[in-house]
């Protein structure tokens, strides 16, 4: 089943086309990886799914209904069911740990909150800082705080920005690692420039150059590319 349909999208910034007519689907309970260098229209892809941006031309399907058609909102992001965690990680700086787990929370009117925010506080290791602000954590905390402040609000699809682009190694193994037991509770789309993360967390690799699609499939359906810019991203 397709969980989130793109058809015949375009979209520019004032003269600059990012996507001209693009055709995508996105599997239900999967993993999937929009792999590109920079430009190539990945994070513009995830914001017009996530509803912070809104197509031009074209309609966008979230679990065969659609959000979003031809430069009119249909469901606004906060109704959309995603979690969204930005390169940036885009944590609240003057809320607490318990805060930022809280907020979107309140803003949605979900009920038991707090009993949320304990079983998710538990799960990543984070009911210990509660009373911190994120400056207060380190970057391995700040990166289990974005996880768990979208994941409280259990969420049908992930989308990640290249969050992990600005950590450490080891930390980076110990993250991949959690994101790949998430992949039984959550689709995920997750961007990135780094072939080898997506080579191990994607079931499905798109990738994309200048907004085209270049290829699509399995990881080993993306190894084994004959496409001429692929072959060069991957020796890159």
């Amino acid at each position: 089943m397709q969980l989130v349909k793109l058809e015949h999208i375009t979209h520019a910034y004032g003269n600059h086309q990012v996507f001209e007519d693009l055709n995508l689907s996105f599997p239900k309970n999967k993993t999937t990886c929009l792999l590109g260098s920079s430009g190539s229209g990945k994070t513009t892809l995830l914001r017009l799914i996530a509803g912070l941006e809104t197509p031009q031309k074209g309609k966008i399907i979230l679990n065969g209904q659609p959000v979003s058609s031809e430069q009119k909102m249909i469901v606004p992001p906060h109704k959309r069911k995603l979690g969204y965690i930005f390169q940036d990680l885009a944590l609240w700086p003057h809320m607490t740990v318990y805060e930022n787990m809280a907020f979107g929370l309140k803003q949605q009117g979900f009920s038991g909150a707090h009993e949320r925010i304990v079983r998710m506080s538990k799960r990543f290791g984070l009911e210990a800082h509660w009373a911190k602000y994120p400056h207060q954590l380190s970057g391995g905390q700040q990166q289990l705080l974005a996880l768990a402040r979208a994941l409280v609000l259990e969420p049908k699809i992930l989308l990640m920005d290249e969050p992990l682009a600005n950590i450490d190694v080891k930390l980076k193994h110990d993250i991949i690692d959690l994101l790949l037991q998430l992949k039984k509770e959550v689709s995920i789309i997750y961007v990135t420039h780094d072939h080898r993360e997506a080579f191990k967390l994607g079931d499905e690799i798109v990738v994309l150059n200048r907004g085209k699609i270049e290829a699509q499939g399995s990881p080993e359906d993306i190894k084994n590319s004959d496409n001429e810019y692929v072959r060069y991203f991957l020796e890159y």
